[in-house]
C-alpha cells in the first residue's frame, strides 16, 4: 500500500509541494490511522416479514462471532485468524483482512426481539430479525349498551 506525504521543498524563489510516495503495510497503516478492528460489509433489506442483515463471513466460525442487540443497535464482533503463519510474506497486494473485526447497525424498524435468528452458511451471515406488523393506526371502538339496572348492579 503505498502513502502520499507532502513535503515542501524549497526552490531558489518560491516554494513547490511535492508528492512522496512511501511504502507502507496494511498493518502499519491501520496503527498510523489509529484502525485496531476491521468493519465487515453488510447488506440491510427487507421482507414482508423480516429485517435481514447479511455479511460476506467467510472463514469464520460459530463460536468466533457475537451478535448482541443493544438499544435497537445490532452489534456484530468477531476475529477473522489467517489460517496460513508465514514470517515470510512478501506482498504484492494485500486486502484479505484478518484480526477483528466489528460492525454496529441501526435498526430501522420495531423487531421482535425474541424471535431473531442468525446462522453462517456458505461463508454468509444472515440474521433474521422478525418485524412487529403494523399495528392499526385507525380503528372503530364500538359502544356496548347496558341497561340502567346492570349499571347498577356493577356500582
Amino acid at each position: 500500500m503505498a502513502l502520499f506525504k507532502k513535503s515542501s521543498k524549497k526552490d531558489s524563489e518560491k516554494k513547490s509541494d511535492q508528492i512522496k510516495i512511501e511504502s507502507a503495510s496494511i498493518a502499519d497503516t491501520a496503527k498510523k490511522w489509529n484502525v485496531s478492528e476491521g468493519q465487515l460489509v453488510v447488506d440491510v433489506y427487507e421482507t414482508d416479514k423480516d429485517l435481514v442483515i447479511q455479511s460476506a463471513i467467510a472463514g469464520i466460525k460459530n463460536e468466533d462471532v457475537d451478535i448482541s442487540l443493544e438499544n435497537d443497535i445490532i452489534v456484530i464482533k468477531g476475529e477473522r485468524i489467517n489460517p496460513i503463519e508465514e514470517e515470510t510474506k512478501n506482498y504484492f497486494t494485500r486486502e484479505c483482512y484478518f484480526g477483528p473485526f466489528f460492525r454496529e447497525i441501526i435498526i430501522p424498524r420495531e423487531i421482535d426481539t425474541g424471535r431473531i435468528e442468525a446462522c453462517i452458511k456458505n461463508g454468509m451471515l444472515t440474521i433474521r430479525l422478525p418485524k412487529i406488523m403494523e399495528r392499526a393506526k385507525n380503528k372503530k371502538i364500538g359502544l356496548e349498551e347496558k341497561a340502567n339496572n346492570q349499571e347498577q348492579d356493577e356500582e
